[in-house]
């Protein structure tokens, strides 16, 4: 299959694109700068609305991925305006353009996230469930997953990858981590009840070649089928690492550096996700438990 990938830099994106190729398509990456000569490259500029149109012309699919990192600053009003920005502009441009297309793709995988459910305590929620209660990380991905309507109102089957906690040792929340847990000097966020919805990287580009070939649209949880709680989880990653954790982290330390909002939608927010669409359609995840999934990306 030819495969268009919007982020194909970030974090998932740099994992998705060889896996690709391995498995024997050939991705295309979308990119704001001048395409490299000879590449399978494709320009747009989403800011601007400019879109490569005739070079997605009878792709087979396309997944979008793009977007500013949810935790790369801390929030203001600016940078929040980014994060909306940088979704809702680019998935409307893009599901627009492929819905006008002569020879639209068979499918659309668009980025979305977990934090649609916001706070939810110990409930355990699946894809029929509501969003939660607003705020602004439900609104933004409310309306990040509004933006690509267009694409699925013309008939091209489009999923919503409601993504979790990703782990890797590239980035994000784990790479993070690390230094503190290698040291001993890691615990507990707050309370540690909140549960974590997590992925390894793996399953993540797994899920999403299983989706290029399903049936399945509308909402995907992309997350391992055995979320845990923070606490289950730091004494998990410290058990894998043989080091102690028993420094909890007072609530408001965080919150002091990143701002309580981002705090609380990062860290404190509990969201208790299960991959009900997934399983139901016979993906096989590679690491449904934490620790077997830590164990394999830290090679203990």
């Amino acid at each position: 299959m030819d495969i268009v990938i919007t982020g194909s830099s970030g974090l998932i994106g740099s994992a998705l694109m060889p896996a690709l190729v391995e498995a024997g398509h050939r991705p295309i990456a979308m990119v704001r700068r001048a395409p490299k000569a000879g590449s399978d490259e494709i320009r747009w500029d989403p800011a601007a609305g400019e879109i490569d149109t005739d070079s997605l012309e009878g792709v087979d699919g396309v997944i979008h991925l793009a977007g500013a990192g949810i935790a790369d600053k801390r929030w203001n009003d600016k940078w929040k305006k980014v994060l909306v920005e940088s979704r809702t502009v680019s998935t409307s441009l893009l599901a627009s353009t492929l819905a006008g297309l002569q020879t639209p793709p068979k499918v659309f995988l668009s980025g979305s996230a977990i934090g649609i459910y916001g706070d939810r305590g110990d409930e355990i929620v699946n894809e029929e469930s509501p969003s939660g209660e607003n705020n602004f990380f439900v609104d933004l991905v409310e309306r990040w997953e509004a933006a690509a309507q267009s694409a699925a109102d013309s008939g091209i089957r489009t999923a919503y990858l409601r993504t979790g906690i990703v782990q890797t040792t590239e980035g994000g929340a784990l790479k993070k981590q690390l230094p503190l847990f290698k040291l001993g000097l890691a615990g507990k966020m707050g309370a540690g009840t909140q549960y974590v919805s997590w992925i390894t990287m793996d399953d993540q580009v797994a899920a999403m070649q299983h989706l290029l070939t399903s049936d399945i649209s509308g909402p995907v949880n992309i997350t391992a089928p055995n979320p845990v709680t923070n606490a289950d989880y730091t004494q998990t990653l410290a058990k894998v690492l043989g080091r102690p954790a028993f420094l909890p982290i007072p609530a408001f330390g965080p919150k002091l550096l990143l701002g309580s909002e981002m705090a609380d939608r990062i860290l404190f927010d509990s969201a208790r996700v299960h991959p009900d669409a997934l399983v139901a359609d016979g993906f096989e995840f590679a690491h449904r438990d934490l620790e077997s999934g830590l164990r394999a990306l830290l090679g203990k």
